[in-house]
């Protein structure tokens, strides 16, 4: 391959090291390719590896059997994030989200004016993007995409013959389509009678209770994928249509595991593992590295993906893309480790980071006391399975396993995939393996610095901080980011007790002082002194460590002080401040008793226009904030119907 560049600076690629073989080799029954593929990412919602292909032939898929067939399939591809919005900022930037503060589901970031999106890079390297439908990145996607619409065919509206990338999100398989009934029976109208899934074939997994209602659920989601095997299909027939299909690249995958409880949000291989399938027409099948079969177990994480479509369309991979390209020309070593990480889902607050080697998963919880099933609107019984959940565990059925996701969590969990594919025993403590967590942990630990990990400081804290710049600038560029020290005070959360935490309230940085009130938290009880520490903090500069301190205020004994302090800052305009209080707020409970007027106030700040189709103002920080106060007062008795 040779790279030439215009007087305008455009790249343009030939491939002529393959032209002058095939004229030297004129028996080659294919010829190859003397221009880079057009590449389609065809991404689905919420879908673990269920295919016949990874050995569950329940759903009848015949378009993504024969990408299968004709491709590679990826048996170790795994999100970056167990929920969307992060892992599409990943996907679409080549970032961790964690590097830009994309982390959470959902935010308004600025994206830094450093950085290049991957459809940025194609298209001054020559290729028209296209997008379909979905975004969700965690900042604007404005002016990336060249077209941008519903088309499952959009390099139809190219106005020449450049080539194409398509990002084409299929919906039908997202949570929302299996765990509402009325969605459900909309998206599978068309399935006849005899092509729904019978429950009575389900193999329920051991997380749930084998109960009448969890088949069914489970069922449900198997009818999903043969709806989404469809537009699958309509994919494929275009292409074939067109001519296209042997001159393009084709990745099938989702965006994380199963939209059901233990699978989405967590950060086990049910919630990160996704199928990956990835298929290269003939032409272009020298670039598949060498060794590389139809089917390999090679660990590959999103944040390859960007650099891999890249090195396949023969450009230059921005230095600040933070994965590998697994595919192409210029393929380095296979990576040894992927990383995940799990924060705020709507409006519940969560901090926890993983890594996965070729057979170990750990993952480390710094916010340990909060359990799994978190009390609140996203995982109430609006959807189906959580209510199948719920609805075993009221009538005794759940054994420890099942129950366990209502308790507390471990400080660390471990897992050997080899052993224990299903993830059921915690093997954190187990004597043996300590190396093997020693050597996890410390990856996970240099992962965090590496990449100024912006989930060490709230998200209110470092929009703050970053205030006239954007959360990744800040991180690598202010010089009061501390985040050795702020980790190191994190990693003290479930291990150390008041004599360590107590004099860190006083550290001249708040992010040091926000997790030694969050250790603070995870003690059975607090003595006089921590408590007076911890109402000295009331009046602390960082709004973070105001609303944390007044929680653990009210676990440890009424202090309307506290409360009162909630109350001025759930009705702050920062939308960000507004949310973390809140979620504080739902937590205490009954103590929020005196808000009651206040909370009622901010609902009514909240409201988006009365011909709206939404609730309120934005399905982002208003509504997040307003599910968390109205199910503070459901919980206080008022009558108020959450969303």
């Amino acid at each position: 391959m040779i790279t030439f560049y215009s007087d305008n600076g455009k790249q343009y690629i030939f491939w002529l090291g393959l032209l002058l073989l095939t004229a030297c080799n004129s028996t080659e029954s294919v010829p190859e390719a003397s221009t880079p593929p057009n590449i389609i990412w065809i991404i689905a919602e919420d879908i673990s590896p269920a295919f016949a292909c990874y050995g569950d032939s329940l759903a009848q898929t015949p378009n993504i059997d024969r990408l299968c067939r004709e491709g590679i399939r990826f048996d170790n591809a795994y999100a970056t994030a167990p929920i969307c919005a992060p892992s599409r900022s990943c996907l679409v930037s080549g970032r961790y989200a964690i590097s830009m503060g994309t982390q959470h589901l959902r935010s308004e970031i600025p994206f830094s004016p450093n950085l290049k999106t991957l459809p940025e890079v194609l298209r001054t390297g020559g290729y028209f993007t296209s997008n379909r439908n979905k975004t969700d990145y965690n900042f604007s996607p404005e002016g990336l995409w060249e077209h941008w619409s519903g088309s499952y065919a959009p390099w139809r509206q190219r106005t020449d013959d450049r080539p194409f990338f398509s990002f084409i999100n299929v919906g039908p398989s997202h949570e929302g389509s299996v765990n509402r009934l009325a969605s459900y029976e909309e998206n599978v109208k068309e399935l006849s009678a005899e092509q729904r899934i019978d429950p009575n074939r389900v193999n329920v997994p051991p997380y749930y209770p084998d109960t009448e209602a969890s088949r069914e659920v489970w069922a449900h989601y198997y009818d999903m994928l043969q709806v989404l095997d469809k537009n699958v299909g309509l994919i494929l027939d275009s292409l074939e249509t067109d001519g296209l299909l042997e001159e393009t690249v084709i990745f099938f995958f989702g965006d994380h595991g199963f939209g059901m409880p233990r699978y989405k949000r967590w950060l086990y291989d049910t919630g990160l593992n996704v199928p990956l399938m990835v298929r290269i027409p003939e032409k272009y099948r020298h670039l598949q590295p060498d060794g590389m079969d139809n089917a390999t177990d090679q660990l590959v994480s999103f944040v390859d993906f960007a650099p891999t479509v890249l090195n396949l369309a023969g450009l230059n991979i921005p230095e600040t893309m933070e994965g590998q390209a697994f595919l192409g020309d210029r393929v380095p070593r296979e990576r040894t480790y992927v990383f995940a990480a799990r924060d705020r889902a709507d409006d519940m607050f969560e901090m926890s980071r993983a890594v996965r080697n070729d057979r170990y998963l750990y993952i480390r919880h710094f916010m340990p006391h909060l359990p799994y099933m978190q009390s609140g609107f996203i995982y109430s019984d609006v959807k189906e399975g959580f209510r199948a959940l719920r609805e075993a565990r009221a009538a005794g059925l759940n054994n420890e396993l099942q129950e366990s996701m209502w308790q507390a969590k471990p400080i660390e969990e471990l897992y050997d995939l080899q052993e224990d594919p299903a993830e059921l025993r915690n093997l954190a403590d187990v004597a043996e393996l300590q190396e093997t967590k020693t050597e996890l942990s410390g990856q996970l630990h240099q992962w965090m610095l590496d990449h100024r990990d912006l989930g060490l400081l709230t998200e209110a804290e470092y929009m703050i901080r970053s205030a006239g710049s954007t959360p990744y600038d800040y991180a690598r560029t202010g010089d009061d980011y501390r985040v050795e020290e702020i980790l190191e005070t994190a990693e003290m959360v479930g291990r150390m007790g008041e004599e360590a935490l107590v004099p860190l309230l006083q550290n001249a940085d708040s992010g040091v002082r926000y997790w030694a009130v969050m250790g603070l938290i995870q003690l059975a009880e607090l003595s006089p002194a921590a408590v007076s520490a911890l109402q000295k903090l009331l009046a602390d500069d960082s709004p973070s460590v105001r609303i944390l301190a007044a929680e653990a205020l009210s676990y440890a004994g009424d202090d309307p002080q506290a409360v009162q302090t909630l109350g001025e800052l759930v009705a702050d305009d920062r939308p960000w401040v507004a949310l973390e209080a809140a979620r504080s707020i739902q937590l205490i409970g009954e103590d929020a008793r005196p808000l009651i007027p206040v909370l009622y106030q901010v609902l009514e700040k909240n409201l988006g226009q009365p011909d709206a189709p939404r609730k309120y103002k934005d399905f982002n920080y208003a509504a997040f904030t307003s599910w968390a106060l109205e199910w503070a007062l459901q919980e206080m008795g008022e009558d108020i119907k959450v969303n």
